[in-house]
């Protein structure tokens, strides 16, 4: 399918690995002009090699940590028409409520909601002029079923869902849509790395620990496994494109059925 996506420019926010890679691969397989974001030159430098290499598109590299207001308004100086955004980066880690400090949930929700407030902030205005943009908050099930083993991180993405919902609001009437991508279980470089951590410990294979985890941690799975970025990448491109435009407002998700319900 042709997602019309030809010489757009898109900002994968967080996109050197995982999901955000993967993401950046679809747009620029469609024939997007990609910015890669991470947080070191070297993994930028790669990442923009591989793309390169493989979608034969324009990739364009940024390091820089997007948390952080003063890289992002150096980000839209560089390249201030992006025409769409993926705020893709976030942080996750599993740690007991009573632990968790008070730094810990400002320093998740600067992560994970307001680097995507502030892209939102500083693009709006060209996608306005143009009347055309698209603005895509990459969330979670978690932000519908907040996880025990971190609340604070179920926040965020909560919140998320809500800013992309009151943006979409705000754009109302225009050719500009705002929506909310919430993949499930994902094997993203975090989540293979966390699991074959656990693996080890409990002397499991990773096959092993992801059958047992979707019989006690996410029995309602309707997949039975972990999701692949591509899986949830084929969702975001297809929002990310003109295709698209009857769609906004919404919480997509991609959970493999994790969330019980119908709507």
């Amino acid at each position: 399918m042709d997602l019309h996506l030809n010489g757009k420019l898109a900002l994968v926010s967080g996109s050197t690995a995982g999901i955000g890679f993967a993401i950046a691969s679809a747009l620029a397989a469609e024939g997007a002009r990609v910015i890669v974001n991470g947080r070191t030159e070297a993994a930028v430098a790669d990442a923009v090699a591989k793309l390169t290499s493989a979608t034969g598109a324009e990739i364009l590299g940024f390091a820089g940590d997007l948390s952080k207001a003063e890289v992002a308004e150096d980000l839209a100086k560089h390249h201030p028409n992006v025409e769409i955004l993926v705020n893709n980066l976030g942080i996750f880690e599993p740690k007991p409520f009573e632990q968790i400090p008070d730094a810990d949930w400002i320093r998740f929700f600067e992560v994970n909601v307001l680097s995507g407030v502030r892209l939102a902030r500083l693009f709006l205005p060209a996608m306005r002029r143009a009347n055309w943009g698209r603005i895509i908050f990459i969330s979670s099930e978690s932000g519908i079923q907040i996880p025990a083993e971190m609340v604070h991180y179920g926040m965020t993405k909560t919140a998320q869902i809500a800013v992309s919902r009151g943006l979409a609001e705000t754009v109302a009437g225009t050719g500009i849509t705002v929506n909310s991508v919430l993949p499930g279980p994902t094997m993203s470089r975090g989540v293979t790395d966390f699991v074959d951590q656990l693996a080890k410990t409990d002397g499991k294979t990773a096959a092993q620990f992801e059958t047992e985890f979707f019989q006690t941690i996410r029995p309602s799975s309707l997949i039975k496994r972990f999701a692949t970025p591509e899986e949830v990448a084929s969702l975001v491109a297809y929002v990310a494109s003109p295709l698209s435009s009857a769609t906004t407002g919404a919480a997509l998700r991609v959970d493999g059925g994790v969330v019980k319900s119908a709507f």
